[in-house]
């Protein structure tokens, strides 16, 4: 049987983004996005519910994000799932779920608020607006509306009770 593992994240970042290299000078790009989902309470108001994920991007890609963002700053992530485990120094056995991010793009308003505006930093090549070698932002048309419009009001989220059939 085949497998498929794809995540797409959007949200605000929890703490700045960590960058450290390998022995090999390979960066490794480490950060949590907060992820908000909207559920109605028992007393019908609506109330957001946040999920905290660590994310890890390596590499230039990885570079670029740090450069780029900070804590509270929204980022929009590709990537997949990985699951690590490990023994702790008392000889516990440990574990992680976190998203190794493939692609990333600026997120939120324009430029002038530190938001970026919908560019992005495309890791495949021919996609995309892309980081600049000397380190300064990619230039471009960030004031696009991104397909599936963000913009767009967030339809509501039916209740079980609310189901139609």
């Amino acid at each position: 049987m085949s497998s498929f593992n794809k995540v797409i994240l959007m949200g605000n970042l929890t703490r700045d983004p960590e960058l450290r290299f390998t022995q090999s000078n390979i960066a490794i790009c480490k950060f949590g996005l907060a992820v908000n989902r909207r559920i109605k309470d028992q007393n019908g108001e609506w109330r957001e519910e946040p999920t905290f994920v660590d994310i890890t991007i390596f590499g230039k890609r990885g570079e670029a994000f740090a450069k780029f963002h900070t804590k509270g700053k929204p980022a929009f992530i590709e990537g997949s799932l990985r699951f690590d485990t490990w023994e702790d120094k008392e000889g516990g056995k440990r574990s992680k779920l976190y998203v190794v991010g493939d692609t990333w793009e600026f997120v939120g308003g324009g430029a002038g608020n530190g938001g970026g505006g919908g560019g992005g930093y495309e890791s495949r090549s021919g996609g995309g607006n892309q980081a600049s070698q000397d380190g300064q932002a990619p230039q471009g048309n960030y004031n696009r509306e991104p397909q599936g419009g963000y913009g767009q009001p967030q339809p509501e989220y039916l209740e079980v009770d609310d189901t139609p059939f």
